[in-house]
């Protein structure tokens, strides 16, 4: 700000008092630029302004759309129709356990006829129906055609049990459930405490027995219903799709609210931004009930005409497989899918696949490299965001490590912001004036996006639960009076703007005076036990200040070599990031989108009398990992034991 008001009043000065010539006027300017560090953004300017221009038309090319869509009051079943429109008999849907294939006009029909089931059972715009079933494309089928209605579909975590199960139809509101009979058990455990008012329909293999009393098999009952398009509900493009339940890491999960024009956002941006073709195929094994599979991958089918083969789950053996069965170009990944791949034996298979992109978001830049090369996938299109969020990004051009970037030339374009935060407490900090205070290049801060509700790109829905809401806004982030949404991730932006994940708020912690982050730990510790899975966090150590690095080990053999295993860690890891405990049990409980679970595990601790499984600490006097047994414990409460 201070070198353009510079450079403004040496312009004004040359031309009017001075009244120099305009070539010395513009040496003049160059020279101060130049004298002023301003080499740094030529720099800067020559190598990333092609990408930044590409990526400056993806989004003008989006935003026209969503101001066009929003002016006509479209909707993802509208798009959806256009789909059908351009090619009816195309394949939209394949699903692998069966061997399924959809065209668009099946798609269309089945969706139809649940649209129709549903306005005779009495439900209307504005109502809610749960979906409770596993990956195929009835599910697809079942949400359209809710929204082809107006009726906006609960999509359910299968992996919910009980409480947690219990809570999300609840609190959903949900006058209809449809659940897949693979998760008929898992209904029965709840039944006799939901609504009796609550209609429940099981879609799949048909046994009485073995559902609730009450239901009623779905399936001959949407053969029977009309496959005409029920008349359009009232309904807008910034209006209700669906609600997007949380992993539930921590608490009860929450439900997000996902608007038409934040579908078409996330698909459109993910499909022009990697340019993406009409004919690509789509292999997504990433679970439906979440934004990754349902929108950035069933996206594309439905607003886009591509050909999605779904799989029920994510199977390593079997990835390359289907890849090469079905002509894929283009596979989804998320978490640790792809460390999951490189764990496996090498094949034939990994080579003869068709696959150009691999799309998603989490690969630890420590494997990026590894995954690209040996399975020969040209494009690895990684991007940051989250169901709720407004602030996504994308590596549009696949620099290694990178979840997105942002212009460092035109910063102001795309309202993001990596803002300081407390080290300790993860609070934001601020300035003399009350606002945040952006970071600097190398500097890790939260990524913030300023809420703007009437621009579908930067608008926040938020949750069903409004008091879930509070905690995601910021007021007087970028100016006085403005809101952000906070996204409670940590990331870095090097000198280009290039964005790198650097933790999740939490999950980073403090030990000898340094802070330490769990995510690049636990890629090391990861690769150097062959893949295994890893979550490190933080314990807390009588008499000691912050908190100890603990790291929690799937290791089934239930062997390892801790001897070789701490000295690689002494060539790898400073000394403050090495993990002090060590903890091995048979496999590491993830959430649906592989996410680690920490919570359990923090609370547990390192006292042996709590944790019945192996484990160990590091004496730092030998540099050796030795037994942690109720007697070393005492010692270490006692502060006998140095850490």
């Amino acid at each position: 700000m201070l070198l353009g008001a510079s450079l403004v009043g040496v312009l004004l000065f040359s031309k009017l008092v001075l009244k120099l010539p305009w070539t010395q006027v513009g040496f003049s300017l160059l020279f101060l630029y130049l004298g002023s560090g301003g080499w740094r953004f030529v720099r800067i300017f020559i190598k990333t302004i092609r990408r930044d221009v590409f990526g400056g038309i993806v989004l003008l090319k989006v935003k026209a759309k969503v101001r066009r869509y929003l002016r006509e009051r479209r909707t993802v079943p509208i798009l959806f129709a256009s789909t059908v429109r351009r090619h009816p008999d195309k394949t939209a849907l394949i699903f692998e356990g069966t061997d399924t294939h959809w065209t668009f006009r099946q798609l269309d029909d089945y969706s139809s006829s649940v649209a129709n089931f549903l306005q005779a059972q009495g439900l209307a715009s504005g109502d809610v129906a749960a979906l409770f079933m596993e990956n195929r494309n009835e599910f697809v089928g079942l949400w359209l055609g809710m929204a082809k209605l107006g009726v906006e579909a609960a999509l359910i975590n299968t992996n919910l049990r009980r409480d947690a199960l219990r809570h999300c139809l609840t609190t959903s509101q949900a006058k209809v459930l449809i659940f897949g009979s693979e998760m008929a058990p898992a209904i029965f455990e709840i039944h006799a405490s939901l609504d009796p008012s609550l209609s429940l329909f099981c879609s799949g293999p048909w046994e009485p027995g073995t559902v609730p009393v009450g239901t009623e098999h779905l399936d001959p009952l949407l053969e029977d219903a009309p496959k005409h398009l029920p008349s359009s509900p009232d309904k807008g493009f910034t209006d209700k799709l669906f609600y997007i339940y949380t992993s539930g890491t921590t608490g009860m999960p929450k439900a997000a609210i996902v608007v038409h024009s934040r579908y078409y956002r996330m698909a459109a941006l993910v499909y022009y931004g990697f340019r993406m073709r009409p004919d690509d195929i789509v292999y997504d094994c990433l679970p439906l009930y979440h934004s990754a599979g349902n929108i950035v991958g069933i996206g594309q089918c439905l607003l886009h005409g591509m050909t999605v083969v779904i799989r029920k789950k994510f199977s390593a053996s079997r990835f390359w497989d289907d890849c090469i069965k079905y002509n894929c170009t283009i596979v989804q990944y998320i978490g640790e899918l792809c460390r999951y791949l490189l764990n496996q034996p090498p094949r034939e298979a990994e080579h003869q696949h068709q696959v150009r992109m691999a799309l998603g978001n989490g690969l630890r830049q420590s494997i990026w490299t590894d995954f690209s090369s040996r399975f020969h996938i040209p494009q690895v299109a990684e991007f940051y965001g989250a169901t709720e969020c407004n602030c996504s990004v994308g590596n549009f051009d696949s620099q290694v490590g990178a979840c997105g970037f942002n212009s460092r030339i035109l910063s102001f374009v795309y309202p993001i912001r990596l803002v300081r935060v407390n080290e300790d407490t993860m609070e934001l900090i601020r300035g003399p004036n009350g606002l945040c205070l952006p970071c600097q290049p190398g500097e890790p801060g939260q990524l913030v996006g300023r809420i703007i509700q009437q621009d579908p790109l930067r608008r926040f829905d938020g949750y069903l639960n409004q008091g879930a809401n509070n905690k995601k806004i910021a007021k007087d982030v970028f100016q006085k009076g403005d809101q952000a949404y906070l996204t409670g991730d940590v990331l870095v932006m090097d000198e280009l703007g290039y964005l790198y994940f650097r933790d999740r708020t939490g999950d980073t912690f403090r030990w000898k005076g340094e802070n330490v982050s769990t995510t690049e730990v636990e890629g090391t510790l990861s690769r150097l036990l062959d893949m295994a899975d890893v979550a490190v966090y933080g314990v807390g150590v009588p008499g000691t200040e912050g908190r100890a690095g603990m790291a929690a080990v799937a290791n089934p053999a239930g062997s390892c070599d801790l001897e070789h295993f701490a000295q690689l860690l002494e060539k790898e890891l400073p000394l403050y990031a090495r993990p002090i405990f060590l903890r091995f049990l048979p496999e590491l409980h993830k959430t649906g989108t592989f996410k680690l679970q920490k919570t359990e595990l923090r609370k547990e601790g390192f006292d042996p009398s709590v944790v019945r499984d192996p484990l160990f600490y590091l004496d730092t006097r030998k540099g050796r990992y030795i037994p942690l047994d109720q007697e070393a414990y005492a010692r270490i409460q006692a502060g006998e034991e140095k850490l």
